[in-house]
Protein backbone atom coordinates (compact mmCIF):
# COMPACT_ATOMS: atom_id res chain seq x y z
CA UNK A 1 0.00 0.00 0.00
CA UNK A 2 1.02 3.32 -0.32
CA UNK A 3 0.96 5.54 2.87
CA UNK A 4 -0.04 8.82 2.78
CA UNK A 5 -0.13 12.03 5.48
CA UNK A 6 -0.82 15.11 6.64
CA UNK A 7 -2.43 17.36 9.23
CA UNK A 8 -5.88 17.02 7.90
CA UNK A 9 -7.91 17.17 5.07
CA UNK A 10 -5.93 18.70 2.60
CA UNK A 11 -3.73 15.50 1.92
CA UNK A 12 -6.87 14.05 0.51
CA UNK A 13 -5.98 15.91 -2.43
CA UNK A 14 -2.86 14.11 -2.76
CA UNK A 15 -4.53 10.98 -2.33
CA UNK A 16 -7.14 11.63 -4.72
CA UNK A 17 -4.59 12.35 -7.30
CA UNK A 18 -2.69 9.60 -6.91
CA UNK A 19 -6.05 7.59 -6.86
CA UNK A 20 -6.59 9.07 -11.02
CA UNK A 21 -2.72 9.12 -11.68
CA UNK A 22 -2.06 5.85 -10.13
CA UNK A 23 -5.05 3.62 -10.60
CA UNK A 24 -4.73 0.48 -9.18
CA UNK A 25 -2.09 1.12 -5.88
CA UNK A 26 -4.23 1.02 -2.79
CA UNK A 27 -3.60 3.50 -0.26
CA UNK A 28 -3.76 3.96 3.33
CA UNK A 29 -4.03 7.67 4.29
CA UNK A 30 -3.86 9.51 7.88
CA UNK A 31 -5.45 12.87 8.95
CA UNK A 32 -4.27 14.44 12.08
CA UNK A 33 -6.90 16.06 12.58
CA UNK A 34 -6.26 16.16 16.45
CA UNK A 35 -3.18 18.38 15.90
CA UNK A 36 -4.44 19.86 13.16
CA UNK A 37 -2.97 22.68 11.95
CA UNK A 38 0.89 22.02 12.04
CA UNK A 39 2.07 24.89 10.34
CA UNK A 40 1.55 27.05 13.89
CA UNK A 41 3.64 24.40 15.47
CA UNK A 42 7.30 23.94 16.23
CA UNK A 43 9.59 21.91 14.07
CA UNK A 44 10.67 19.69 16.65
CA UNK A 45 6.56 19.02 17.40
CA UNK A 46 5.88 18.48 13.42
CA UNK A 47 8.78 16.09 13.61
CA UNK A 48 7.80 14.16 16.28
CA UNK A 49 4.23 14.18 15.31
CA UNK A 50 5.55 12.97 11.47
CA UNK A 51 7.62 10.10 13.16
CA UNK A 52 4.16 8.45 14.68
CA UNK A 53 2.32 9.27 11.76
CA UNK A 54 4.48 7.07 9.60
CA UNK A 55 4.82 4.57 12.41
CA UNK A 56 1.09 3.98 12.23
CA UNK A 57 1.06 3.73 8.05
CA UNK A 58 3.67 0.99 8.38
CA UNK A 59 1.51 -0.77 10.63
CA UNK A 60 -1.43 -0.40 8.04
CA UNK A 61 1.16 -2.08 5.79
CA UNK A 62 2.43 0.98 3.63
CA UNK A 63 5.77 0.64 1.65
CA UNK A 64 6.08 4.04 0.30
CA UNK A 65 4.97 7.02 2.72
CA UNK A 66 4.13 10.18 0.61
CA UNK A 67 4.51 13.37 3.20
CA UNK A 68 1.08 15.22 1.87
CA UNK A 69 1.66 17.86 4.21
CA UNK A 70 4.49 20.88 3.52
CA UNK A 71 4.66 21.95 7.28
CA UNK A 72 5.98 18.28 7.91
CA UNK A 73 8.03 18.04 5.01
CA UNK A 74 9.68 21.06 5.79
CA UNK A 75 10.49 20.07 9.24
CA UNK A 76 10.54 16.47 8.75
CA UNK A 77 11.59 14.92 5.34
CA UNK A 78 15.26 14.72 6.03
CA UNK A 79 14.17 12.79 9.85
CA UNK A 80 12.17 10.40 8.17
CA UNK A 81 14.84 9.17 5.67
CA UNK A 82 17.41 9.25 7.77
CA UNK A 83 15.43 6.42 10.48
CA UNK A 84 13.09 4.30 7.67
CA UNK A 85 14.29 2.25 4.87
CA UNK A 86 10.87 2.80 2.88
CA UNK A 87 10.77 5.52 0.04
CA UNK A 88 10.02 8.73 1.30
CA UNK A 89 8.17 10.98 -0.86
CA UNK A 90 7.15 14.58 0.34
CA UNK A 91 4.75 17.61 -2.04
CA UNK A 92 7.89 19.75 -2.27
CA UNK A 93 10.16 18.55 -4.75
CA UNK A 94 7.84 18.08 -7.38
CA UNK A 95 6.12 21.40 -7.26
CA UNK A 96 9.73 23.16 -6.82
CA UNK A 97 10.60 21.31 -10.15
CA UNK A 98 7.63 22.06 -11.92
CA UNK A 99 7.80 25.87 -10.92
CA UNK A 100 11.13 26.03 -11.86
CA UNK A 101 10.45 24.40 -15.52
CA UNK A 102 7.39 26.66 -15.98
CA UNK A 103 8.26 29.96 -15.13
CA UNK A 104 9.37 33.09 -17.96
CA UNK A 105 10.57 35.73 -15.72
CA UNK A 106 12.12 33.50 -12.72
CA UNK A 107 9.78 35.59 -10.33
CA UNK A 108 7.97 32.82 -8.21
CA UNK A 109 5.53 32.72 -5.50
CA UNK A 110 5.23 30.34 -2.71
CA UNK A 111 2.30 30.24 -0.01
CA UNK A 112 1.91 28.10 2.63
CA UNK A 113 1.84 27.76 6.59
CA UNK A 114 4.08 29.81 8.96
CA UNK A 115 5.91 26.55 9.29
CA UNK A 116 6.64 25.84 5.83
CA UNK A 117 7.29 29.63 4.93
CA UNK A 118 9.73 30.08 7.74
CA UNK A 119 11.80 27.05 6.73
CA UNK A 120 13.29 28.19 3.29
CA UNK A 121 13.16 25.16 2.07
CA UNK A 122 11.34 26.22 -1.14
CA UNK A 123 13.84 29.00 -1.77
CA UNK A 124 16.70 26.52 -1.45
CA UNK A 125 15.38 24.14 -3.47
CA UNK A 126 13.93 26.64 -6.07
CA UNK A 127 17.53 27.87 -6.79
CA UNK A 128 19.00 24.97 -6.55
CA UNK A 129 17.36 23.90 -9.86
CA UNK A 130 17.38 27.44 -10.61
CA UNK A 131 20.03 30.45 -9.90
CA UNK A 132 18.53 32.88 -11.67
CA UNK A 133 15.14 32.90 -9.59
CA UNK A 134 13.63 35.22 -7.59
CA UNK A 135 11.22 33.43 -4.35
CA UNK A 136 8.45 35.74 -2.96
CA UNK A 137 7.01 34.00 -0.22
CA UNK A 138 3.98 34.72 2.05
CA UNK A 139 2.92 32.92 4.83
CA UNK A 140 -1.06 32.54 5.05
CA UNK A 141 -1.97 30.92 8.44
CA UNK A 142 -5.57 31.61 8.40
CA UNK A 143 -6.02 29.46 5.18
CA UNK A 144 -5.86 25.91 6.38
CA UNK A 145 -8.38 26.86 9.67
CA UNK A 146 -10.83 28.29 6.66
CA UNK A 147 -10.53 25.12 4.48
CA UNK A 148 -10.76 22.73 7.19
CA UNK A 149 -14.32 24.82 8.39
CA UNK A 150 -15.22 24.27 4.90
CA UNK A 151 -15.63 27.82 3.88
CA UNK A 152 -14.38 27.28 0.47
CA UNK A 153 -16.94 29.82 -1.00
CA UNK A 154 -17.25 31.98 1.92
CA UNK A 155 -16.80 35.95 1.33
CA UNK A 156 -14.09 36.40 4.54
CA UNK A 157 -12.51 33.67 3.05
CA UNK A 158 -12.08 35.50 -0.74
CA UNK A 159 -11.18 38.75 0.91
CA UNK A 160 -8.68 36.70 3.24
CA UNK A 161 -6.84 35.40 0.42
CA UNK A 162 -6.71 38.97 -1.71
CA UNK A 163 -4.82 40.35 1.04
CA UNK A 164 -2.93 37.31 1.15
CA UNK A 165 -1.76 37.36 -1.93
CA UNK A 166 -1.32 41.41 -3.01
CA UNK A 167 2.38 41.35 -1.62
CA UNK A 168 2.83 38.79 -4.49
CA UNK A 169 1.35 40.31 -7.14
CA UNK A 170 3.05 43.53 -6.95
CA UNK A 171 6.41 41.66 -7.04
CA UNK A 172 4.61 40.60 -10.62
CA UNK A 173 5.45 36.53 -10.04
CA UNK A 174 4.41 34.36 -12.96
CA UNK A 175 4.18 31.72 -11.04
CA UNK A 176 2.57 30.11 -7.46
CA UNK A 177 3.05 27.64 -6.10
CA UNK A 178 0.47 26.31 -3.73
CA UNK A 179 2.87 25.41 -0.94
CA UNK A 180 0.04 23.58 1.64
CA UNK A 181 -1.82 20.73 0.66
CA UNK A 182 -5.11 22.66 1.49
CA UNK A 183 -4.48 25.00 -0.81
CA UNK A 184 -5.93 23.39 -4.10
CA UNK A 185 -9.44 23.07 -2.57
CA UNK A 186 -9.02 27.53 -2.95
CA UNK A 187 -7.67 27.02 -6.42
CA UNK A 188 -11.10 28.27 -7.76
CA UNK A 189 -10.17 31.81 -5.12
CA UNK A 190 -6.67 31.98 -5.91
CA UNK A 191 -6.76 32.15 -9.59
CA UNK A 192 -8.67 35.34 -10.17
CA UNK A 193 -7.09 37.17 -7.41
CA UNK A 194 -3.31 36.40 -8.60
CA UNK A 195 -4.29 37.24 -12.19
CA UNK A 196 -4.78 34.96 -15.08
CA UNK A 197 -1.79 34.87 -16.66
CA UNK A 198 0.00 33.19 -13.24
CA UNK A 199 0.99 29.40 -13.39
CA UNK A 200 -0.41 27.92 -10.28
CA UNK A 201 1.16 24.73 -9.25
CA UNK A 202 -0.57 22.11 -7.58
CA UNK A 203 1.43 20.56 -5.50
CA UNK A 204 -0.90 17.97 -4.90
CA UNK A 205 -1.27 16.78 -9.04
CA UNK A 206 2.69 17.38 -9.19
CA UNK A 207 3.83 14.30 -6.36
CA UNK A 208 1.19 12.29 -7.98
CA UNK A 209 3.02 12.82 -11.46
CA UNK A 210 6.29 12.01 -9.47
CA UNK A 211 5.09 8.77 -8.25
CA UNK A 212 3.61 7.64 -11.22
CA UNK A 213 7.15 8.22 -12.51
CA UNK A 214 8.67 6.09 -9.79
CA UNK A 215 6.61 3.39 -10.28
CA UNK A 216 6.73 3.54 -14.24
CA UNK A 217 10.68 3.05 -13.40
CA UNK A 218 10.89 0.49 -10.73
CA UNK A 219 8.95 -2.60 -12.04
CA UNK A 220 9.78 -4.75 -8.81
CA UNK A 221 7.98 -1.79 -6.87
CA UNK A 222 5.06 -1.55 -9.29
CA UNK A 223 4.01 -5.04 -9.47
CA UNK A 224 5.02 -5.05 -5.64
CA UNK A 225 2.30 -2.53 -4.84
CA UNK A 226 0.24 -2.81 -7.15
CA UNK A 227 -3.13 -4.43 -6.32
CA UNK A 228 -6.22 -3.99 -7.46
CA UNK A 229 -8.64 -5.87 -5.05
CA UNK A 230 -7.05 -4.35 -1.87
CA UNK A 231 -9.64 -1.28 -0.94
CA UNK A 232 -7.64 1.91 0.12
CA UNK A 233 -8.78 3.21 3.88
CA UNK A 234 -8.94 6.28 5.59
CA UNK A 235 -8.04 6.88 8.52
CA UNK A 236 -8.52 10.35 11.01
CA UNK A 237 -7.73 10.98 14.58
CA UNK A 238 -10.55 13.17 14.84
CA UNK A 239 -13.46 13.52 13.21
CA UNK A 240 -15.02 17.20 13.56
CA UNK A 241 -18.19 17.98 11.52
CA UNK A 242 -17.57 19.17 8.47
CA UNK A 243 -14.63 16.39 7.43
CA UNK A 244 -16.72 14.15 5.68
CA UNK A 245 -18.50 16.85 4.01
CA UNK A 246 -15.10 18.27 2.74
CA UNK A 247 -14.01 14.24 2.17
CA UNK A 248 -16.64 13.58 -0.37
CA UNK A 249 -16.04 16.88 -1.98
CA UNK A 250 -13.04 15.75 -2.48
CA UNK A 251 -13.35 12.59 -3.90
CA UNK A 252 -17.00 12.95 -5.45
CA UNK A 253 -17.87 9.94 -3.65
CA UNK A 254 -18.61 8.85 -0.38
CA UNK A 255 -15.37 8.27 1.94
CA UNK A 256 -15.43 6.04 4.99
CA UNK A 257 -12.99 7.96 7.64
CA UNK A 258 -11.87 5.34 10.59
CA UNK A 259 -11.11 6.98 13.68
CA UNK A 260 -7.80 6.11 15.25
CA UNK A 261 -5.50 7.29 17.45
CA UNK A 262 -1.70 7.84 17.10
Amino acid sequence: MIGIFDSGVGGMTVARAIEQFCPGFPLVYLGDLARTPYGSKSPAMITDYSHRNTDFLLRQGAKIIVIACNSAASAASISLSRQYSQLIIDVIFPAVKKAAAVTGNNRIGVIGTRATINSGLYEQRLQALRTACKVYSQACPLLVPLVEEGWLDRRETKMIVKKYLHPLRDKQIDTLILGCTHYPLLKKTIAPRIGRRVHIIDSSVEVALHLKEILDQDITLHNALYAPEIPSRFFVSDTPAPVNALAGKIFGRPVRLEQTDV
